[in-house]
């Protein structure tokens, strides 16, 4: 027999059949009443019990939504780290110190899982004596779990799992259950809306049940190159819409490296972005910029070489402006007005070339930093543009704006600090 709470699907329904249905399902002799509000001291009412950062939220639900590839168990892994050490390696607070998490990965084996922890500690430095027992690790191919059916006979929960899993959430005091990926945790369709929607909603109840904070990781649909939002997550929409907490990633685009200065290949694939893209307890945040790094395990024996495994660490976003000073573009402004400077990276007049002198840079391996430089100059109206007629062709030259107060500028600086934390070149289109 099938679970009496079962979603139904109203869509393809007559009106009167919906409303058949509402009354068979709701039980005999209940009544729906409503509930005085009673107007409590504001200051009495508990705080929100966050766990790390705007991230997880205890008695909630947490969607990670990102394509193949982009290191979401990775990253979910070293969460599960911060708060078992309670350290805060990915620079997000943990405003309850170390809590006990639990890490049920449903695709990878136990060997495997061990490799990926083992690595993320050791880049990390951390060691038993930092997380005592709240890590929990468990596969899915040693210890299975579906929390739903969908069959012939139609849709039901695993409600006797969900008991399980409260069981052990309880007697281990868990804070954080973190399902990895959320799609191989149950056997229905996942453009079921109401089958998905169900499941869901279990999983919060479970998490207001325990105390816990549930985090689902979600495969994103196809895009098409773009980036990932909080409406991209693979089949129903329900999963976006039950869970408080949504958090996209994205590999680093061409708009993000071209803006940040950086074109080098092979360090652009291992950074990735994450977006607050729906906190619906707290002010969405800045967005988290983690490094994709690679790790030995040094077990390595003969001729037979060490593993290397990837872990998440936090990576901060270059200065562009670092060691410059008002001086600088006060120079670069008198520069403009002296002489003829184009708009075009590939002129050999090109307005890079005065920056690269005044600030001590080089045109060609400080490409991507002055490109990034000029664009925030042209952006606050210090640097504009001016349109000329240069032989029958239309040609964007660089001009000064809005004119540098001489009494802010200074004494001058040492040109030799400058550059001296130059990025990689972000590519050749116009600033």
């Amino acid at each position: 027999m099938r679970n009496a709470t079962a979603p139904m699907d109203f869509a393809d329904m007559e009106p009167d059949d919906v409303a058949s249905r509402i009354a068979g399902a709701t039980p005999t002799g209940t009544a729906i009443r409503a509930t005085p509000y009673r107007w409590p001291d504001p200051a009495s009412l508990p705080t929100r019990q966050w766990l790390l950062g705007h991230w997880l939220l205890r008695g909630e639900v947490t969607a990670i939504i990102a394509p193949g590839g982009t290191g979401k168990s990775t990253i979910s892994g070293t969460m599960a780290l911060c708060l078992a050490s309670g350290r805060p390696l990915l620079g997000k607070p943990l405003p309850r110190g170390p809590q006990a998490v639990w890490i049920f990965n449903l695709e990878d084996g136990a060997d495997e899982l061990e490799r990926q922890m083992a690595a993320a500690c050791a880049f990390h430095d951390i060691g038993p004596e930092d997380c005592g027992d709240r890590l929990h690790l468990d596969s899915g191919l040693v210890q299975p779990l579906c929390t739903a059916i969908e069959d012939r006979d139609g849709f039901a929960l695993a409600e006797e799992v969900f008991v399980q899993l409260a069981v052990t959430i309880r007697d281990r005091q868990i804070a954080t259950v973190v399902v990895d990926p959320f799609v191989s945790s149950h056997a229905v369709q996942e453009n079921s809306n109401g089958a998905i929607d169900a499941i869901t909603k279990r999983w919060k109840r479970l998490a207001q049940e325990t105390g816990c904070a549930v985090v689902l990781v979600h495969h994103t649909k196809k895009l098409g190159g773009r980036e990932v939002t909080v409406e991209d997550g693979r089949g129903a929409v329900a999963l976006r819409d039950a869970a408080r907490v949504v958090l996209p990633l994205n590999p680093m685009g061409e708009k993000d490296a071209e803006e940040l200065g950086i074109t080098d290949p092979a360090l652009r694939r291992t950074l990735v972005r994450i977006d607050e893209g729906k906190v619906s307890r707290a002010p969405a945040g800045a967005a988290t910029w983690i490094k994709l790094e690679s790790q030995s395990l040094d077990n390595g024996a003969g001729l037979e070489p060490p593993d290397f495994v990837g872990v998440a660490t936090l990576w901060e976003k270059p200065d562009v402006f670092h060691g410059l000073t008002t001086w600088h573009l006060y120079m670069v402004q008198q520069g403009l007005a002296a002489g003829d400077w184009r708009e075009s990276v590939q002129a050999k007049d090109w307005v890079g070339h005065l920056v690269a002198e005044v600030a001590g840079l080089s045109a060609e391996t400080d490409k991507g930093r002055i490109k990034a430089i000029l664009r925030t100059w042209r952006k606050n109206g210090a640097l504009a543009v001016e349109h000329r007629t240069v032989n029958g062709r239309d040609v964007p030259f660089a001009i000064a704006g809005k004119p540098v107060d001489p009494s802010e500028i200074g004494t001058r600086p040492h040109l030799q600090t400058c550059g001296a934390e130059g990025v990689e070149s972000a590519g050749d289109d116009p600033f």
